[in-house]
């Protein structure tokens, strides 16, 4: 298990959004696409990119381009990593409690994992060759066809590999929130459920699934 925050700052989590510890591991262990953000004098820096949780080391790790100052600054104090989970507006038509008493406002629904950790570069050539071998299998996996590294000219690969810096983030805490309704009634979630379920976008349908779990 990995060690989950105390209050020192962090997202502000009620008790009823609170991932249990089984779902921020399993959340970090799944890694994806995540905002990373580091202290440095005078301000912070941030780079979108997609990270992998590396269980033996027990840190995220990923790549930014060289040109990138993100991997050059000195961190003043532990880096986020924020990975975000779907999301959606909620209606207060949604409710059934609309009905009832009319006291209801809209709101959004969404998962969120925040990371802390302490920052270091990787800048060796290997070391990245098996870090982007690592991302792409992740992310190719389930494909009919899954694109590998290696069907890239090898010369090409290396030229790539030079305009790019590794980074890691050892991880020190996690901070895990689902906030799918569950501060509503069950009638109010069926409502929300089925109100997103009709929606044409895909988040929206994901997070009426998983409204549609609580009850």
């Amino acid at each position: 298990m990995l060690l989950r925050a105390a209050y020192g700052g962090g997202v502000y989590v009620p008790t009823q959004f609170a991932l249990t510890d089984a779902e921020t591991d399993a959340a970090l262990a799944a890694g994806g696409f995540a905002h990373l953000v580091t202290p440095v004098a005078g301000g912070v820096v941030a780079t979108p990119l997609p990270l992998l949780f590396d269980a033996a080391s027990r840190s995220l790790v990923g790549h930014v381009a060289r040109n990138n100052d993100h991997w050059r600054v000195a961190p003043v104090g532990e880096s986020l990593a924020i990975l975000p989970g779907p999301d959606a507006y909620v209606s207060p038509s949604f409710y059934a409690s609309k009905a009832e008493h009319g006291r209801v406002v809209p709101t959004w629904n969404y998962d969120v994992l925040h990371v802390h950790g302490t920052l270091a570069v990787h800048d060796d050539v290997e070391w990245l060759r098996s870090l982007v071998t690592r991302l792409t299998d992740r992310f190719e996996s389930g494909r009919a066809a899954p694109w590998a590294v290696t069907d890239a000219p090898a010369a090409f690969v290396d030229g790539q590999l030079r305009a790019i810096v590794g980074v890691s983030l050892s991880v020190t805490r996690v901070e895990g929130k689902a906030k799918m309704s569950q501060n509503r009634s069950a009638a109010d979630r069926r409502g929300v459920a089925d109100g997103l379920a009709r929606s044409p976008w895909a988040t929206d349908r994901e997070v009426a699934e998983r409204v549609r779990s609580t009850l």
